[in-house]
């Protein structure tokens, strides 16, 4: 039974970007149009400081996870007492302009047509997916970093996901600060695990809704250049969920978990009771049925775009605008049958996608579908 494709659905795409004192960039302004971008040129020449600075119009920490005091432009040992980041976009609710920026070592600053707004505000216009070569071994290397990235994922189907972990995160802290101190105040630690119990159990049912939504995706495509993949979340919170309980039974359940490992996360410093931030991701290669961490750099590599690919199909058929995605050395280690498939991919799912890679030829299965750009000395230009 063949497959329906659906149609392309427009993208979130930036049309203009500027900017200032980031990273290798003092001035840069650089017009586009909604195709996907090659960038393309010698490592080092600053390639991955664009994606970087893309990345910084989505919450958090960028790709590089540096935070706004570690991205200014230095010279000569001096470092800019500013930067910005600035986009003309097409978002999920029409044509927008995005800034971020710093002054010195104080927060990031968030601008919305020229108003000040939240960072999450940004996730509700410009949805946005990553990917870097530090993931390719993801599979094969710490929980956290599974977590993280899928929680990435889930970010950008849900924008309140984003809130809803940070404050779970800060009410975890509290709770641990209480606990090291001796949990001299009862009362105050239970309202801080009840907040922790409610925000706990939020973020376990985005991940629930997003990994169905995923795994759906991967299921309705037979499986072509990049394998398909067996998705599973093992964690306390997300298994209550998933079983049948309700949120308010969830939440009744994680809260007396953490009453009774009090002595238990006091005495070891962490929080060791099973809530979602010791949730873990798990993946299987369904071809070879092997646990995704067993698989090659290659394979892994190639589950990791399956994941990515999937989600910004299930993002345009979820908002009706496809993602923006950031895809540094993507093409790195990919043999010619897989490049074809990720650009047939890509221009499928009607995503701007901005690319980079050492060489140009890397981009060659985009043909004329793609803005080409060398990258070289901190300059941009057309090719």
């Amino acid at each position: 039974m063949k497959t329906e494709t659906p149609p392309p659905v427009p993208p979130a795409a930036v049309r203009r970007l500027r900017l200032t004192n980031f990273r290798s960039y003092a001035d840069l302004d650089l017009d586009l149009d909604a195709a996907p971008v090659a960038l393309f040129g010698e490592n080092g020449a600053g390639k991955t400081n664009l994606l970087e600075a893309l990345s910084f119009l989505a919450p958090g920490r960028g790709l590089r996870s540096a935070g706004a005091d570690g991205v200014a432009l230095k010279q000569d040992g001096v470092v800019a007492p500013e930067w910005a980041v600035f986009a003309e976009a097409d978002t999920l609710e029409g044509g927008y302009r995005l800034g971020v920026g710093a002054r010195g070592t104080a927060r990031r600053e968030t601008r919305i047509d020229g108003e000040p707004a939240a960072q999450n505000a940004l996730a509700r216009l410009l949805p946005m997916i990553w990917l870097t070569p530090a993931q390719d071994r993801l599979f094969a290397g710490p929980r956290a970093d599974r977590l993280k990235f899928f929680d990435r994922l889930v970010h950008a189907a849900d924008p309140a996901h984003g809130d809803a972990a940070g404050a779970y995160e800060k009410s975890r802290v509290r709770r641990q600060r209480l606990l090291d101190e001796g949990g001299q105040d009862p009362a105050w630690l239970g309202a801080i695990e009840v907040e922790m119990a409610g925000h706990g159990v939020a973020m376990a049912a985005a991940r629930l809704d997003a990994l169905i939504r995923l795994q759906g995706e991967i299921d309705r495509r037979p499986e072509g250049v990049f394998p398909q993949a067996d998705l599973a979340l093992d964690g306390a919170v997300e298994a209550d969920l998933a079983d049948g309980m309700t949120a308010a039974e969830a939440e009744d359940r994680f809260l007396l978990a953490l009453r009774d490992g009090r002595r238990r996360d006091g005495a070891a410093g962490r929080t060791l009771t099973r809530g979602p931030h010791r949730t873990e991701l798990l993946a299987r290669h369904r071809g070879k049925d092997q646990p995704a961490g067993d698989c090659s750099t290659g394979e892994q590599k190639a589950l990791i775009l399956t994941l990515a690919l999937a989600q910004a199909r299930a993002l345009g058929q979820q908002w009706g605008v496809a993602p923006l995605l950031l895809l540094d050395e993507a093409c790195a280690h990919l043999d010619a049958t897989r490049r074809e498939g990720l650009a047939a991919e890509i221009l499928a799912s009607g995503s701007q996608a901005w690319l980079t890679g050492v060489e140009r030829v890397l981009f060659d299965p985009f043909g004329p579908a793609i803005q080409y750009y060398e990258v070289r000395g901190g300059k941009v230009c057309p090719a």
